[in-house]
């Protein structure tokens, strides 16, 4: 919007550099480094996080929204996604090195053989650039990606608990568990940031700390074999992710815009709406998403 020329331009970016350094030194402080799935998570973080951070800085220097080539980066970030698959395939074993397990249904699992690694990166990219999209307002990414990390650091504990895993009926996956470890440093760095990026934001994320973050999540997701599930918590992100696709699809087909911008965020802007009424309406969805995300550890 033409008003974000005004209030958000002169605002420092690669707030995310905040994020990581926080999240990064409290993982390597905490986490058990001999466990696979933290490395994961680790080379996704810091791998979307330099990706990111070049796009910003890209941006910075032109003065322009143009950063990164779309093609250029989606490829870099496939890269990564797909070596940290293949980490967390080599460390789950079977039976579920490779399958797709479905949430509210008891051991429905599909076996994707080598189409893991497509699928596995598809949603940590996916996920990546769908928190960088919702990244627009003062405040509206940070919060629902805590809310998700939170809901994931409890699934990840469950998931590497056998007791627990056996008592509601889902996958055991030996030393997930330790990636509790890591959402908690998710959550406490994006606390820190959040404190200069409530509204009015002092400091913006950027791509550096949308990108990094989302990928994080989309790993934790796949190594704790609860990508559906992602889909909901993330719910959030992936309305954001939605309207633009289908704002992008109606204008190329039919010249005609379904939303008054997109994302999402934009369309209540242009409606009228005041930029904290819209934050906070967002951040309470994310709550209730997740809320539905945890519900299917139960529900079986």
């Amino acid at each position: 919007p033409q008003s974000h020329l005004l209030t958000k331009k002169s605002k420092p970016n690669m707030g995310g550099l905040i994020i990581l350094s926080g999240a990064l030194v409290s993982i390597l402080l905490w986490a058990d480094l001999t466990n696979i799935y933290v490395w994961a998570v680790i080379l996704v973080l810091t791998g979307f996080g330099l990706v990111g951070f070049y796009d910003d800085y890209l941006k910075v220097k032109h003065q322009n929204h143009k950063g990164f080539g779309g093609r250029q980066r989606l490829a870099i970030e496939a890269i990564i996604a797909v070596v940290a698959c293949i980490m967390i395939a080599s460390q789950t074993g079977d039976p579920y090195s490779t399958s797709l397990l479905f949430p509210f249904v008891k051991d429905l699992a599909l076996d994707l053989g080598i189409f893991f690694f497509v699928f596995g990166a598809f949603v940590i990219v996916g996920a990546g650039n769908s928190v960088n999209l919702t990244d627009g307002l003062d405040g509206l990414a940070i919060v629902p990606v805590m809310i998700a990390a939170s809901a994931f650091g409890l699934i990840a504990y469950l998931v590497g608990n056998q007791v627990y895993s056996d008592y509601l009926l889902i996958n055991f996956v030996p030393g997930t568990g330790e990636l509790a470890v890591v959402c908690g440093a998710l959550i406490g760095a994006g606390l820190g940031f959040l404190w200069f990026n409530a509204p009015p934001a002092q400091i913006i994320m950027g791509d550096t700390g949308s990108l990094s973050l989302g990928g994080a999540l989309g790993t934790i997701a796949v190594a704790t074999k609860h990508e559906i599930v992602m889909a909901i918590i993330g719910g959030l992100f992936v309305l954001e992710t939605v309207s633009v696709i289908v704002q992008v699809l109606s204008f190329k087909l039919t010249g005609k815009r379904v939303f008054r911008m997109a994302p999402l965020h934009h369309h209540f802007e242009k409606k009228g709406w005041a930029e904290p009424t819209i934050v906070i309406r967002f951040w309470i969805i994310a709550v209730v998403l997740a809320i539905a995300g945890l519900s299917t550890l139960k529900l079986r």
